[in-house]
């Protein structure tokens, strides 16, 4: 994984919010929440502080109630981004967490899916997440729709590569990927008449929004509120 990321702003971390209950899948730790009856399933993959952050685990939730099984896998391996240590490395620990490496590890996750006859698989990810999503959405038979919110460097060749139904949430302020670079994928998005694409930025957001929000916030819980709706709308469509 190459480029910048945000470390700014990390959530408090919990292993036992939520309404679901954590279990190990092709050895990793996950999150699991929702319907296991379902033949829907959505795999969330999360930014840089980990699948533990409470506002993660609640939007996991909150997508379970609609009908769907949720995995939040720990793809950071008990390793998010600790910024609160004097001595950590944002560096050494983007290097240490190859955004490859997590595509790969997803593709166990949704092959582990499929087994139990999950039929139908949506991903969405959070920056450091979204780097991993656009690497998942070039083949038909891994996922069948994609979201990316607040995304972490994307590149052009990824999204010519994209094959699903293709969703980016941005910032309206964001120092790690703009709402002009979005605004040209954007560009290349429209151009592939095979694949449906829906970009969108939000005025008034900066990275990190969906998630890293207060929940005293009113106007920031709003803004949240509505990208999650439109992720939610998105999966509806295509996760079938």
């Amino acid at each position: 994984m190459s480029g910048p990321m945000c470390f700014s702003n990390p959530p408090k971390l919990s292993s036992t919010c939520g309404a679901g209950n954590v279990e190990e899948i092709v050895g990793l730790q996950t999150y699991v929440t929702g319907r296991r009856d379902s033949h829907r399933a959505i795999l969330l993959i999360a930014d840089a502080f980990g699948y533990e952050a409470p506002n993660l685990r609640k939007l996991a939730d909150k997508v379970a109630d609609t009908g769907f099984f949720v995995v939040v896998p720990d793809f950071l391996f008990g390793d998010p981004a600790d910024v609160g240590n004097p001595n950590f490395d944002p560096e050494a620990w983007i290097n240490a967490h190859p955004s490859d490496k997590g595509s790969e590890d997803a593709k166990k996750v949704i092959a582990a899916l499929k087994s139990k006859g999950y039929t139908a698989i949506g991903a969405a990810g959070f920056c450091w997440g979204g780097m991993v999503v656009v690497k998942l959405a070039n083949n038909l038979d891994c996922i069948q729709a994609a979201v990316v919110l607040h995304p972490g460097p994307m590149t052009e060749d990824e999204i010519n590569e994209v094959r699903v139904p293709f969703a980016i949430l941005g910032a309206e302020v964001d120092r790690i990927f703009s709402a002009e670079k979005i605004k040209h994928l954007a560009s290349i998005l429209a151009q592939k008449s095979e694949v449906d694409s829906f970009v969108k930025i939000f005025p008034g957001t900066e990275h990190g929004w969906t998630t890293r929000y207060k929940d005293e916030d009113e106007a920031a819980v709003k803004k949240a509120e509505e990208s999650h709706l439109d992720m939610l709308n998105w999966f509806t469509k295509y996760i079938k």
